[in-house]
């Protein structure tokens, strides 16, 4: 291990800046990119009319030992366990998570879940189909019809395309994470009683919001000798193919020397600015990622509804997911009486949405809210709206064939890693990237050889704890 390398870090989101903080500890020279002028991609805390937001709900759980303890050693005792409430919004009714055989009874009417359970047994029953796209996995697993009624609208709004043209490997590295999956199932089975990853009851949650983590990090990083540049958005990176250095530019024109990269940035940013042969290039022209408009509304009531965010499967509205910022912990309403809910709209950059007014925006999620919830247009005072590009690396059926050679070709660069949502085209949460983070600082401090590619959302556990209000548990 040689200390007096230097590390460039390219974004300070959660796989960076926990690669960032690893690093630092052990010694190292390190220097944190990022192109924005605050820290945390998308896992940010925002103050907003006196409060604190999230960019949308951003739920911290994890079974690894080894993220819950480094989430603990940075955010200390400063958090509180929060009783999860979520909601799917359907056909003008609301789903509990899980779902409650009642309720759902109650939802969907006798005759439709007579249905529903008909179309599951006879997908249990039938040859298995080709099942390589969302749609044909998810209705071979659980029915054609409760596939139309629970994730056909929401998957679609999501990624903007059919299901039909979704890759599997969503639901596959999701499943953990699309808890009606196992909601469902446990209506059939009789399991309501094993609870499933993402249906847990409680989870952890920052008192200063998700995004205080990301701060006391990289506070923590520069007291450890690092630097951490904002506005730093780069120009330019050459690898050198004697001493497979990288020198990096900056849109200042400063150019910095590195004995190791670490990017988190889009991956086909990345390929841009290696400057990578042709066919590489017209390979991540074929990966997409998706924009996220989020309409934030602040609304003169305290109580508007339960939960901490709602599913809206429905396409009557445009918006997909709703998250009241009131239901979290009390710290970020910062003592006020209003309440700030936000609306997500998913686009692509082409669309018109993206580029429609401010103005037009907020009126859109007013009208949108009032159709959904009890909310009075009138007891609405204002609005702000966040866009943020590139925020969910699209599983289009067949997008393989092209990160493949992608992967091969980073992969040869052997003082590169490659960490994050964006950097590796992985549906990440907040844990994964934070293991990508810890493994791609154990590579470079402990010459470890971890493959960061294989790291997906269902990757296995060394040791299983969870976090809960005294601490870790072992479970």
């Amino acid at each position: 291990m040689n200390k007096n390398q230097t590390i460039g870090i390219i974004g300070a989101g959660p796989a960076g800046l926990t690669a960032g903080y690893e690093l630092a500890k052990k010694g190292f020279n390190v220097t944190v990119f990022e192109s924005q002028d605050s820290i945390g991609g998308m896992s940010k805390t925002i103050k907003l009319w006196g409060q604190l937001v999230d960019l949308g709900p951003h739920r911290f759980f994890s079974k690894d030992t080894r993220v819950n303890k480094l989430w603990l050693e940075i955010i200390s005792d400063n958090y509180s366990m929060v009783h999860r409430l979520t909601r799917i919004y359907y056909n003008d009714n609301f789903f509990y998570y899980p779902l409650k055989a009642f309720n759902v009874l109650r939802g969907l009417g006798i005759f439709n879940s007579i249905l529903c359970i008909t179309s599951y047994l006879k997908s249990k029953i039938l040859i298995k189909k080709n099942t390589s796209t969302f749609d044909a996995w998810v209705s071979d697993k659980f029915g054609e019809r409760l596939f139309n009624i629970f994730f056909k609208s929401y998957s679609e709004k999501l990624w903007g395309i059919d299901c039909k043209e979704i890759d599997s490997d969503f639901a596959i590295q999701r499943i953990k994470k699309l808890s009606l999956f196992e909601a469902v199932k446990s209506i059939f089975t009789k399991k309501n009683a094993l609870k499933h990853k993402t249906l847990v009851d409680a989870f952890a949650y920052p008192h200063l919001g998700t995004g205080d983590v990301y701060n006391r990090m990289s506070i923590k990083i520069v007291e450890l000798g690092g630097k951490i540049l904002l506005n730093s958005q780069i120009n330019e990176i050459n690898n050198d193919p004697l001493t497979n250095k990288f020198i990096i530019k900056t849109v200042n024109g400063e150019n910095q020397i590195f004995d190791k990269l670490i990017s988190s940035m889009p991956i086909t940013k990345l390929i841009e600015l290696l400057n990578a042969p042709i066919y590489i290039r017209n390979y991540a022209k074929a990966l997409t990622f998706r924009n996220t408009i989020l309409v934030y509304l602040r609304i003169n009531n305290k109580k508007l509804f339960p939960d901490q965010w709602i599913y809206v499967h429905s396409n009557k509205v445009r918006t997909g997911r709703i998250t009241n910022f009131r239901n979290w912990v009390e710290n970020i309403n910062c003592g006020l009486e209003d309440t700030i809910v936000c609306l997500e709209y998913w686009c692509n950059s082409s669309d018109q949405i993206w580029i429609d007014d401010k103005k037009d925006l907020i009126n859109l999620a007013k009208n949108e809210i009032t159709k959904i919830l009890p909310i009075k247009i009138n007891d609405i005072i204002e609005g702000e709206v966040v866009r943020i590009p590139k925020c969910y690396p699209v599983y289009k059926a067949g997008y393989k064939k092209y990160l493949k050679p992608i992967e091969e070709f980073l992969s040869e660069k052997k003082n590169l890693s490659i960490v994050g949502r964006y950097g590796a085209f992985k549906y990440n949460n907040q844990d994964h990237s934070i293991l990508m983070g810890i493994l791609a600082a154990e590579n470079i401090s402990d010459n470890k050889n971890h493959n960061l590619w294989e790291i997906n959302n269902d990757y296995a556990y060394q040791e299983e704890t969870i976090i809960e209000a005294t601490g870790l548990k072992k479970i």
